[in-house]
């Protein structure tokens, strides 16, 4: 079976063996894995029901999810609607569509609020966008458009990047802030723009993605979480890694949400810097990464190899590659970018991380927020949500 992308008149091949794909001498089955997802998702929904509350996490040592009520702090909420849409795309069954718009539903609250925070990207889009994507549901695209042009309204033009965490402004004396994980919540102000939002959205996206190219990396292309600009006139003060081990550290999540942002801002511009850009978070992180292709939670932390891996950050890279594979106008980079992703999806697969008859996740092992000690060596529901992506990506890449 055949891949193909055409970029700029270059045509590209990337063959798979029969329906698995393949790297060195093992294949990948995706569908098993589907499989396997569908099966925790039933167990979930078992246990859980039909809860006003989301599931957040299966702390180490836990079967059952922690629930948490959906509120417009709670950063998670849409990833486990997300999670069902995946499943639902897969699978077509309809208790699961059923579950899915249950779970988008309960998070109307939020599309009616002032902006909170950036996240309304990761609340909204994962559960509405794709609620849309699947279902057509006219009030879905609306509430995604109502929610971009409230994440608008944290735009700072002097900045030129959008506000992240308007409560940190006082506390930490962080005027004007913006988190790496921002960049993943421009793709909603993108979809807007073009799909009968206002198109000023998509410059704010793309102002956003260049002034966070520009002031948040370091020559290397690792990046710091945070960067602290001035309100007045938008000048550069610090940059800071906040959940990472210390400022000058790479944190592996913060990597990837760098390699998905800037994979995602070079599928709608298709300017060539964001694709060069791309290359260069990417390549960074797979350089340092340890042979099962799983990051410790900070690729500079002191006590490597008895530090925590994190499977969020691999989930979120392997669904990234995927897609950046397929953009690529240099074969050998999108050979080298899928087999990446191939091995970091072996690994997650394998019994070192999933969570299997453990609990009713997807994975084990993933890092929130290490320097509070929170969510350490835990199933989380982001990692299962860029997990069943990066699944469902590479069923469809396969298929083309």
């Amino acid at each position: 079976m055949k891949i193909k992308n055409v970029m700029s008149g270059l045509v590209m091949a990337i063959s798979f063996c029969a329906c698995t794909p393949k790297v060195a001498n093992h294949t990948f089955d995706v569908d098993s894995e589907l499989n396997y997802c569908k099966r925790q998702i039933n167990k979930s929904l078992s246990r859980i029901g039909d809860s006003t509350m989301m599931p957040r996490n299966i702390l180490s040592g836990q079967s059952d999810w922690n629930l948490v009520p959906v509120r417009i702090e709670e950063w998670t909420a849409g990833f486990w609607p997300g999670i069902l849409w995946y499943d639902y795309e897969n699978t077509k069954s309809e208790e699961v569509l059923d579950a899915a718009r249950h779970y988008t539903d309960i998070l109307e609250p939020l599309t009616t609020l002032p902006a909170y925070d950036h996240d309304l990207g990761f609340q909204l889009f994962c559960s509405y966008g794709n609620g849309y994507r699947l279902t057509g549901d006219e009030k879905y695209k609306q509430i995604i458009l109502n929610a971009a042009d409230t994440l608008a309204t944290l735009f700072n033009p002097r900045a030129g990047t959008i506000l992240s965490w308007p409560r940190e402004v006082e506390p930490n004396n962080w005027p004007h802030n913006t988190i790496m994980d921002n960049m993943l919540n421009l793709e909603m102000l993108y979809w807007a723009a073009a799909n009968g939002g206002n198109k000023e959205l998509y410059d704010i996206a793309t102002k956003h993605a260049e002034t966070t190219m520009k002031y948040q990396f370091r020559e290397d292309g690792s990046n710091y979480h945070v960067v602290v600009y001035d309100t007045i006139d938008g000048h550069f003060i610090k940059g800071i890694t906040h959940q990472g081990y210390a400022d000058e550290t790479m944190w592996a999540r913060g990597q990837a949400w760098a390699i998905y942002g800037y994979t995602m801002v070079y599928r709608e511009t298709r300017d060539k810097k964001f694709l060069r850009f791309a290359e260069k978070v990417t390549d960074v992180y797979l350089k340092r990464l340890p042979e099962d292709y799983v990051p410790y939670w900070d690729f500079d932390a002191p006590n490597i190899p008895d530090e925590p891996k994190d499977a969020s950050a691999a989930a979120i890279t392997a669904s990234a590659l995927i897609e950046l594979a397929q953009l690529e106008d240099t074969p050998a980079k999108a050979k080298e970018y899928r087999d990446a992703a191939l091995k970091m999806l072996m690994s997650l697969s394998s019994p070192e991380y999933r969570s299997g008859e453990t609990n009713s996740a997807f994975l084990l092992r993933s890092v929130g927020h290490k320097p509070n000690g929170s969510e350490v060596n835990a199933s989380i529901n982001y990692a299962d949500y860029y997990y069943i992506e990066a699944l469902t990506r590479l069923k469809k890449w396969m298929k083309d």
